[in-house]
């Protein structure tokens, strides 16, 4: 292996890196907290702690079984919209949210083995992407998500 060969290898794990420790932290929030106050609405929009966790969860399912894997939002049982991944049911639940998200990372996880950061994806509506282009989105919507939850739970254990 030369090395150039190294530096991919090593990039791919730094990504993988990154993304589980967002993938942890965005959960890490809704700790300690009663279902209430996950679901408290602080902001103009109908972003609460819960449903950023939803929403990521829903993200990452469009990313990797959607686009990476090529099943349909439809086959999937997905909301069409960011927008509407937002929105909780009666049935929504610290447990039942964060249990998605767990099944979402590891099905995530299983889609990418063995596919190299330069494999090219063709489940995106809006044409081919490499990998390396889905991993760098993910990572950039769990940092955004993580910073706006890490807000809110100042807003929520501060009231």
């Amino acid at each position: 292996m030369g090395s150039f060969d190294v530096l991919l290898d090593g990039e791919r794990a730094q990504l993988d890196a990154f993304v589980e420790e967002y993938r942890h932290s965005i959960e890490e929030v809704l700790d300690g907290l009663t279902e209430e106050q996950a679901r408290r609405t602080l902001v103009t929009s109908a972003t609460t702690l819960l449903g950023l966790l939803k929403h990521v969860t829903w993200m990452q399912r469009v990313w990797f079984e959607e686009c990476v894997g090529g099943t349909t939002r439809d086959e999937l049982g997905l909301v069409r919209s960011p927008e509407e991944s937002f929105q909780l049911t009666d049935d929504d639940t610290i447990a039942s949210i964060t249990a998605a998200h767990r099944r979402a990372c590891a099905t995530a996880r299983t889609t990418t083995t063995g596919l190299s950061l330069d494999t090219v994806v063709t489940g995106h509506p809006r044409g081919p992407r490499t990998l390396r282009w889905v991993y760098l989105q993910v990572l950039r919507e769990l940092a955004y998500h993580c910073g706006h939850a890490d807000i809110l739970r100042e807003q929520v254990l501060a009231t």
